[in-house]
């Protein structure tokens, strides 16, 4: 599947055009997660569909959920933008960017500095760089761009193998352990245990997929994470606001 969606995003590439330029506030990921007065600090994702369980969340409104999301008590908001696969639009962000008082990570295959300058432009504070979809070399350089552009990065890798290529490239001060594997869709809490052990001391570890509870987040806190990345489990939920307190706190809302 993640061979198919590169496939597609490098047609989308070719065809990309820049956003008209706007001014924002801009917030920090990094600091904002480590802040968080929880296990975990949370970036709550606003996700429509992903191509494994088609559509999550009939009722999307994404303006509405963010601002769930941020009276709820997330840290950040992840805003997936791939229209193709998961019914995304680099516009959600935008609009979320302008309600908002916390960081707004961009979520999208990201393989080309054009979509670094695009995400930029649309607002973002942060992007997502996934490390399997490229070599590391050539992520460590859009890695920079987003720097110089006054963006942070989620930089995310699942193997071992994906990891240690980065490392010999650089150190990431965000290192995202995506639980899911993006060619099986396969997803394990183990995941986070057992690459947290070889992530650098210095990188601030978030753990994305497969949380679904506070006991889940315990879990990967225990590992090193300080951060998660949830989407599907909240989209899914009819009271936003309660499941994201139920998701940080446990116990009873």
């Amino acid at each position: 599947m993640l061979e198919t969606i590169l496939a597609v995003k490098q047609q989308e590439i070719e065809k990309l055009y820049m956003p008209e330029e706007q001014s924002f506030t801009h917030y920090s990921l990094y600091d904002s997660l480590k802040a968080s007065p929880y296990a975990a600090g949370l970036i709550a994702e606003v996700k429509k569909a992903s191509p494994s369980k088609g559509i999550i969340r009939e009722d999307f409104n994404p303006v509405r959920i963010a601002h769930d999301y941020e009276q709820a008590g997330a840290q950040a908001i992840s805003v997936l933008t791939d229209q193709h696969f998961f019914q995304g639009h680099r516009d959600y962000l935008t609009e979320i960017k302008k309600i908002v008082e916390i960081p707004v990570m961009r979520k999208d295959f990201i393989i080309d500095s054009l979509q670094v300058a695009e995400s930029a432009q649309i607002g973002a504070d942060a992007i997502l760089l996934i490390g399997e979809a490229m070599e590391a070399q050539k992520l460590h350089e859009l890695y920079l761009q987003a720097h110089d552009l006054g963006m942070e990065v989620l930089v995310e890798v699942h193997s071992e193998e994906t990891l240690g290529r980065l490392l010999n490239q650089f150190t990431p001060k965000i290192l995202g352990i995506n639980n899911r594997n993006l060619h099986t869709f396969e997803t394990k809490l183990s995941q986070t245990e057992r690459m947290a052990k070889l992530a650098p001391k210095e990188s601030l570890l978030v753990s994305e997929s497969g949380i679904f509870t506070n006991k889940d987040l315990q879990e990967v806190a225990g590992y090193g994470a300080e951060g998660i990345l949830v989407g599907e489990s909240l989209m899914r939920q009819t009271n936003i606001k309660e499941a994201v307190k139920l998701l940080v706190e446990g116990g009873n809302v």
